[in-house]
Formats: C-alpha cells, sequence, structure tokens
C-alpha cells in the first residue's frame, strides 16, 4: 500500500492572519486604521477568538500594535522609523552581498534569473500584490551564498516592516523601470565578481527607495493635516 502524504493545512487563525497581513501590506487597510475586532469577525464570519488570534501575531510582526484594553491600529511608522527600517536593510544586506558574491554558483545566478523574469513579468502586468514578495525573494536569492542564517531571520522581519513600502515605492512613484534595471547590474556585477561595485549599487539601489519615499511620505501626512 502506497504511503500517504501529509498535506499541510491552515488553521482559521493562519488563513485569517495571512489574509490581513496582505490587507496591510497592500495598503487596503491604511496606516493608523483602527481595527474592530466585531467587524473583521463579521467580516469573516468568525468568532472574535480567530480574530485575537491573528491580530496577536501581527502585533509580534510589527504590522498591528495592540493595546491594552484590546483595541488594535494598524501600525503607523514614524518618518525616522521609515528611515531607519531602510538603514538596517543596507546595513545587513549590503554586509550578505559581500559575503555571497565570492561564494555564488551557477545554480545560484539561475535562481537569481528565474526571480528577475518573474518580477519583471508582474511589471508588465502591474500585479502590485507580488511586487514586495518577489522583491524580497530576488534579494534573499543573492544572498543565499552566504549562509547567514541568523542574518536572515532578522532581515525578513525588517523586510516585512518594509514590504508595503516597497510596493508604494514601485506602484506611486512610477519606479519600476529603475529598480528592474538595478536588479540586473546587480546580479551582472554579482556574476562578475565584482564585490565593491555590487555593494556600492545595492546601498545606492535601497538608499534612493528611502530616501522618494521619504519624501513622498512627508508629502502625503503634511496634506492630510
Amino acid at each position: 500500500m502506497p504511503r500517504t502524504r501529509a498535506i499541510p493545512r491552515q488553521s482559521l487563525p493562519d488563513v485569517i492572519t495571512n489574509d490581513l497581513r496582505e490587507r496591510i501590506l497592500s495598503g487596503e487597510m491604511a496606516e493608523g486604521e483602527a481595527i474592530r475586532q466585531e467587524a473583521l469577525a463579521e467580516d469573516y464570519d468568525v468568532s472574535r477568538m480567530p480574530i485575537r488570534e491573528a491580530l496577536k501575531r501581527l502585533d509580534a510582526e510589527g504590522l498591528v500594535q495592540l493595546t491594552n484594553n484590546r483595541g488594535a491600529a494598524v501600525t503607523r511608522h514614524s518618518l525616522s522609523e521609515i528611515g531607519e527600517i531602510f538603514d538596517l536593510r543596507i546595513m545587513l544586506e549590503v554586509d550578505l552581498f559581500r559575503r555571497a558574491i565570492p561564494q555564488m554558483t551557477e545554480a545560484n545566478f539561475a535562481e537569481c534569473e528565474r526571480f528577475l523574469d518573474e518580477m519583471e513579468t508582474s511589471y508588465e502586468a502591474y500585479d502590485v500584490g507580488r511586487w514586495g514578495g518577489l522583491n524580497y525573494e530576488y534579494h534573499n536569492a543573492l544572498y543565499a551564498a552566504a549562509g547567514r542564517g541568523i542574518t536572515n531571520d532578522i532581515l525578513q522581519r525588517i523586510n516585512l516592516q518594509s514590504d508595503r513600502y516597497v510596493r508604494m515605492h514601485l506602484s506611486v512613484m512610477e519606479q519600476r523601470e529603475p529598480a528592474k534595471k538595478d536588479h540586473r547590474q546587480l546580479l551582472t556585477l554579482a556574476e562578475n565578481g565584482q564585490v565593491e561595485e555590487a555593494c556600492a549599487l545595492l546601498t545606492q539601489h535601497i538608499g534612493r527607495t528611502k530616501d522618494h519615499l521619504l519624501a513622498m511620505v512627508t508629502a502625503t501626512r503634511s496634506s492630510e493635516s
């Protein structure tokens, strides 16, 4: 008799957490927006218990802020916090890239190329929902050969915070072509073993995103007030 294979099944809190996370990252739920557990329970046709569990998980991820009286809101980062998120990305990613390039193999390059192709397809289709995830996957593939598991774990949390801003940068600010060019060039430099040039471009790439976003968020918040 053939052995059966276990199929991963998501619990109700898992499903709700994943959906709420995407709603936050996509901007459907705006930063600072109050979250009513009763309304979410009605939306998902569930009791409040899985809603509370989902919000606790998102609070741990930094996407939601829970208060002592059980209120909740989508996290609204200050301008300095947004800057810090991207400064941390530069610090960690440049270190990973510098360590990875001498260790990269043809398999690493092929994996990066595959993600680049997927990203360009998503740009052409204007598939905003895929941009943040593909951007993370591509950058992660660039650094995989470094073999730095702890650093990658820290970076994953930081990237979760930057995801919605990356999507904003690519869509609202029409930065798909510059990003496309940078991503191709980063891989070319890595393939040629040009470590310092690659790290300099990566610093510039993330820093430009930071500067554009801070200017845009500043203008948006000034108009709102």
